[in-house]
């Protein structure tokens, strides 16, 4: 049982540090003066999924909810 606790704690300490890296990686939601003109529309703006920013944002989901999760069975009393 003691080994499970110690890989789950690493794979813990590593999802944080990756979501922490991941969440610095992204840019911020301000349209800025672009969205006065209009330009928030174009083709970048709309394929904005398929794009890095698109990638970062669901590997934020993914590492949160393992996040969550992890932090979760870390807690129940079976490893005390």
């Amino acid at each position: 049982m003691d080994i499970l606790k110690i890989v789950l704690m690493i794979i813990f300490a590593i999802d944080c540090i990756a979501l922490t890296i991941v969440v610095l990686m992204q840019e911020g939601k301000s349209a800025g003066l672009g969205a006065i003109s209009g330009i928030a529309d174009t083709y970048w703006g709309q394929n904005k999924g398929r794009s890095m920013e698109g990638a970062l944002v669901k590997s934020t989901k993914f590492l949160a909810i393992l996040f969550i999760v992890l932090a979760a069975v870390l807690n129940l009393k079976v490893f005390a």
